[in-house]
């Protein structure tokens, strides 16, 4: 599992919550003014995950407000760009002279080594929390021109469409899922957030020519293999559509492969190849037609879909179902007879 570290400050009685809240921030961040008007009793959770050469952070805290001044900034600067996912709630993000009214499924971005302002309040009348992705971003691994990030200082920016809903969803995924991934996988999960976060800022700089070339190939990919897993039970799915639904010749989806050793049409084939094995072996799914189960993942030819399972995994669809059913009356077979047996 992805390590990560959790900080609630519940643990403490009331009247030091907030004070542990006030440190957190100071030693996992940029240190701030902080004003709520909980802080008798500061109730709030973070959740941290390092990812190479990002830091991602998923708050939930009471409604507050936050100042970063220019005594803070020379008492402190670990020179990092923020970039925050509202999820909940709504705030406002000012900075070198912008402000913004950010609302939830939205991005603000702004440089910790600049004084600046945020707030963020809770809009549920049941519940006043408010909840956030914060991702950290060292300024050295960003690579745009830091004299042009100005531009988008105190601004929003839009987490439901293109590359940032993209980058939203990432985001929400790891965090709210990080069991699914390895701690091996932290450092390629951070690139990949790295790539889209400069994707998206390159294009809201109007400057996709200040994104390195390879930055945006990877991202491109990103949003491409995106797209094909969500779609991946279309029969119609293949190259052209896939081309069409991001305004690329199909060459250049070609060309947008090559690094990765594999063609578009294996690479959808081999995703459905793969949920057709694990579908086929589970046993909820076991009174499907073998033929029910491909098409669900877009093999319509019986035929076809046969031949090329047998070529991936040297057996057919049906004699997979049967191995796994036969392993799984071999294992509950023993379960009973380990249950039979008298108690010593």
């Amino acid at each position: 599992m992805l390590p990560r570290d959790i900080i609630d400050t519940t643990v403490l009685p009331p009247g030091e919550r907030f004070g542990m809240w006030l440190d957190l921030v100071a030693r996992t961040s940029v240190p701030l003014r902080i004003q709520s008007a909980h802080s008798d009793d500061f109730a709030a959770r973070a959740n941290f995950i390092a990812l190479g050469p990002i830091q991602l952070a998923q708050y939930e805290y009471p409604s507050l407000d936050a100042t970063r001044t220019p005594k803070l900034v020379r008492q402190s600067d670990p020179e990092l760009y923020i970039l925050a996912l509202t999820t909940g709630g709504i705030g406002t993000s000012s900075q070198d002279g912008r402000r913004s009214e950010i609302l939830a499924g939205e991005f603000t971005f702004y440089d910790g080594s600049r004084p600046h302002d945020v707030c963020h309040h809770a809009t549920e009348p049941d519940r006043d929390q408010a909840t956030s992705i914060v991702t950290m971003i060292p300024h050295a691994a960003l690579p745009l021109p830091p004299q042009r990030m100005a531009a988008l200082y105190g601004g929003r920016m839009s987490g439901s469409e293109g590359i940032g809903a993209l980058l939203a969803q990432f985001l929400l995924q790891v965090t709210g899922h990080p069991e699914q991934y390895h701690a091996a996988d932290a450092s390629r999960l951070g690139a990949v957030g790295l790539d889209l976060a400069t994707t998206m800022l390159g294009r809201h700089l109007v400057a996709e020519d200040a994104v390195p070339t390879e930055v945006r190939r990877r991202a491109l990919l990103t949003q491409v293999q995106s797209y094909i897993h969500r779609h991946l039970g279309e029969a119609t799915l293949g190259p052209q559509v896939v081309a069409d639904a991001h305004h690329i010749s199909v060459r250049s989806l070609h060309r947008l492969f090559e690094a990765e050793d594999v063609t578009v049409a294996s690479y959808i084939r081999d995703l459905r190849l793969a949920r057709c094995r694990r579908d086929l072996a589970d046993p909820a799914l076991r009174t499907q037609p073998v033929q029910t189960v491909a098409a669900r993942w877009g093999f319509s030819d019986k035929a076809h879909f046969s031949r090329v399972f047998r070529a991936a995994y040297g057996t057919t669809p049906q004699e997979h179902r049967d191995s796994g059913s036969d392993l799984a009356r071999i294992v509950n077979r023993q379960a009973s007879t380990v249950n039979s047996l008298p108690a010593d």
